[in-house]
């Protein structure tokens, strides 16, 4: 039937088979004519065919069976289950992010007026201080005794001026009388007014003496938080002011305190554009704060940008009556710039990468899969901003992303995007490069 090697022994067997019986009937016909010899019982060819016929079909079967792919077929792989849901929508705020630093709302550094040395430091360093309240005292004695001496001097000038003006009215008398020249009168008036002026310079002189005794109790020139005493008591300190006179402390007022930033040239023409003037909102965290906690108002735009880094300087005033904040802090800044619009969100999780291009999937009424390019927003809590690309009606795979292949039949769960995810969930991530605003917040 088959040119196999079991066909051609099939035919070998047969070939040898006739022989056989050829030879059987040969030896019949002999008997007949020789005599008789015992025959020895020996088993039946037949049987023995019939048994290796029988090997030979199930050997031939066997090998047709294997060479026409008798394997089980695979089973077919089931349909990847995966869930989707439609971007949610809803109105955001766009801001734009600044990193800048807090600066005191005022700084003052206390150098004495006078010099001498101290006798006495009047505060703990760090501690908050009021306006006039005593720093340091200097030995006084020597600025006291000046006063004194300025006052003795105030006293004559008083009497020779009283002396003078007496001796101006008895003239005066003797004037109707022709007993005194008119000469004498006027050296007489001259005098009044010489001693007149000399006691002014004496009391101008006891004043000068008082202010110097003044000094020597060196007062907080501003109400905030103090430095440490740079001068211990005991020490000599030098005054006459500026820069050549001893530091003593500096003091920083803290409430408020001011959050410099400088902004780019494109964000003061989008905020110029947008209306944005001295007193809008900003919204402040700290660097290890998740949420912008803290909150003021911008207070100073400068005149001009820096032309070497094309940046411009501006400045918000923030309450700082707990005291917690201090000069030096960094801050992240948001400002409101964009308004509020309509957006769509999706999660972060349902975001993928093919090359440089950031995509989503979607899948189809018939549950084919199809891959959308996105161009992407800020995080808004766990969700992402789709600036483009995606349209409210389709249905983004939320769940199940690494199951599904663009073009793959999957079978459809719904699912749902809640809004109360972002609005509990903080945002706390690091965003990727966006089109538009840096970050963004639902609008209440």
């Amino acid at each position: 039937m088959f040119d196999t090697p079991f066909d051609r022994y099939d035919d070998l067997a047969a070939a040898r088979l006739a022989e056989d019986e050829q030879a059987g009937d040969l030896d019949y016909h002999h008997q007949g004519d020789a005599p008789a010899a015992p025959i020895t019982e020996a088993p039946p060819p037949r049987r023995k065919r019939v048994w290796l016929g029988l090997a030979l079909l199930v050997a031939v079967g066997a090998a047709w069976w294997l060479f026409r792919g008798g394997s089980p077929a695979p089973a077919a792989m089931p349909v990847p289950v995966v869930t989707a849901a439609a971007p949610l929508q809803t109105n955001v705020t766009e801001w734009e992010e600044f990193v800048g630093r807090f600066k005191a709302f005022r700084s003052v550094e206390v150098r004495p007026q006078v010099s001498g040395q101290i006798v006495r430091v009047h505060f703990t360093d760090g501690q908050i201080v009021r306006q006039g309240a005593p720093l340091f005292t200097i030995d006084s004695r020597t600025y006291r005794a000046a006063l004194a001496q300025s006052q003795a001097e105030v006293a004559r000038a008083s009497s020779a001026l009283a002396l003078s003006r007496s001796n101006l009215a008895r003239a005066q008398r003797l004037v109707a009388e022709d007993a005194v020249a008119a000469t004498e009168v006027d050296r007489l008036r001259a005098e009044v007014r010489n001693n007149e002026a000399a006691l002014a310079a004496a009391r101008a002189a006891v004043s000068a003496r008082s202010i110097d005794v003044g000094f020597t109790t060196v007062r907080a020139p501003i109400s905030g938080r103090i430095s440490d005493r740079r001068i211990d008591a005991g020490n000599l300190v030098s005054g006459g002011g500026g820069t050549n006179a001893t530091l003593l402390t500096t003091i920083n007022a803290v409430d408020p305190l001011y959050f410099e930033f400088s902004g780019s040239e494109s964000l003061f023409l989008k905020g110029r554009r947008e209306g944005m003037a001295n007193g809008t909102q900003v919204d402040i965290r700290l660097q290890d704060e998740a949420d912008y906690m803290r909150h003021g108002k911008l207070d100073f735009t400068d005149n001009g940008l820096d032309p070497a880094s094309g940046t411009i300087r501006a400045r918000a005033v923030v309450p700082n009556a707990d005291g917690f904040l201090a000069p030096g802090l960094f801050g992240r800044m948001r400002l409101a710039t964009g308004g509020t619009r309509s957006v769509l969100l999706v999660p972060e999780s349902a975001v993928t990468t093919d090359q440089t291009r950031k995509q989503v999937l979607v899948a189809g009424k018939d549950g084919t899969v199809a891959a959308r390019t996105i161009e992407l927003g800020p995080l808004v809590g766990g969700l992402r901003v789709v600036e483009k690309g995606l349209r409210p009606s389709d249905r983004v795979i939320v769940k199940g992303v690494q199951m599904a292949m663009p073009g793959q039949k999957v079978r459809v769960e719904p699912g749902r995007i809640a809004l109360t995810e972002a609005r509990q969930t903080p945002s706390a991530t690091t965003a990727a490069p966006v089109s538009r605003a840096a970050s963004a917040t639902l609008a209440n």
